[in-house]
């Protein structure tokens, strides 16, 4: 397997109105005008561990607390209740404003704590006996992109697995450097990393930090990921531009990657895997990267990389 860390790391531094009638029973039956200020104005002071945590993932989706009801098929005034802690929610409403702001398992378990509710999500090691089935599955995946490179990533990009190829490729790029911890954003940021053999890797590396935005379980940087990007900044020659996300940016159906040594050229481009409809947080989290030949040349490479 592929393990590699940096030398030396850099320190870690840290409206317009309208009409709406929802639900009574055992929601507050109501029907409310939208002034486009109410839901802000209330939502400014939280009082709870949980309001504060549904008010963020309900700003991370850009939704007003009006929309968030409305979305939820709840009351607005019970929204507004929850953020500011006047009211106490059930675990089956903690799950299903979770579920309707889209928020990843591991922060599904962090609301429920917060609301005094024991976790629900596992986090499954890779390798437990329970999850077997995944297992030979993701090997069959890495397997089948022989003799071409194929990874296995957590939400940190950090490589949890990588199939003989990619091991054979990354021994001959970095060679004895090719040790430690290995993590994909530092592997291609880094002066010592994979950075000096990569021909275009300035179109390559911004792209793979904005994917590290794009990517983000539930579309939102967690505190580690931001460390991640904050350490990749800091390093030499990497622009401070790249730490802020580029909306902006036109999106291309596909950037190839070129590296070179030693004569040879391999030119990639990668399809990312990920499982489907996942109840373990190890398994929301885990993603399979394949590397696919863009030219005749790479795939001639690859073989004879392969002996």
């Amino acid at each position: 397997m592929v393990r590699w860390a940096p030398r030396h790391n850099s320190p870690r531094r840290k409206r317009s109105g309208s009409s709406r009638t929802y639900l009574a029973g055992s929601r507050i039956g109501s029907r409310i005008r939208d002034t486009g200020l109410m839901a802000e104005a209330r939502s400014t002071q939280t009082s709870s561990p949980l309001g504060a945590l549904l008010q963020y993932w309900r700003r991370a989706r850009r939704l007003s607390q009006l929309a968030l009801a409305s979305e939820a098929d709840v009351s607005p005034r019970h929204i507004c209740f929850l953020e500011t802690g006047r009211a106490n929610p059930s675990r089956e409403m903690v799950l299903h404003l979770a579920t309707t702001l889209r928020v990843p398992l591991r922060e599904r378990n962090t609301l429920l704590l917060a609301a005094g509710f024991a976790p629900l999500y596992r986090e499954t090691r890779l390798d437990a006996p329970e999850l077997e089935p995944v297992r030979l599955a993701v090997q069959a995946i890495l397997r089948q992109q022989e003799p071409y490179p194929a990874v296995v990533m957590n939400r940190h990009w950090d490589l949890l697995g990588a199939n003989e190829a990619a091991t054979r490729f990354f021994q001959f790029l970095l060679g004895d450097a090719a040790k430690g911890p290995a993590n994909v954003v530092r592997m291609m940021c880094h002066p010592d990393g994979l950075r000096p053999w990569v021909t275009n890797w300035e179109a390559t590396a911004q792209e793979l930090l904005q994917r590290v935005h794009r990517e983000a379980v539930g579309g939102v940087d967690d505190e580690a990921t931001i460390r991640l990007l904050d350490e990749v900044c800091a390093y030499p020659g990497v622009p401070k531009r790249w730490r802020i996300p580029d909306l902006e940016a036109p999106l291309v159906p596909v950037i190839s990657i070129c590296f070179a040594k030693a004569g040879r050229t391999f030119r990639f481009f990668s399809t990312v895997t990920t499982l489907g409809t996942p109840q373990d947080i190890t398994l929301q989290e885990i993603r399979i990267e394949c590397f696919f030949p863009a030219d005749a040349e790479t795939g001639r490479n690859a073989r004879e990389l392969a002996g």
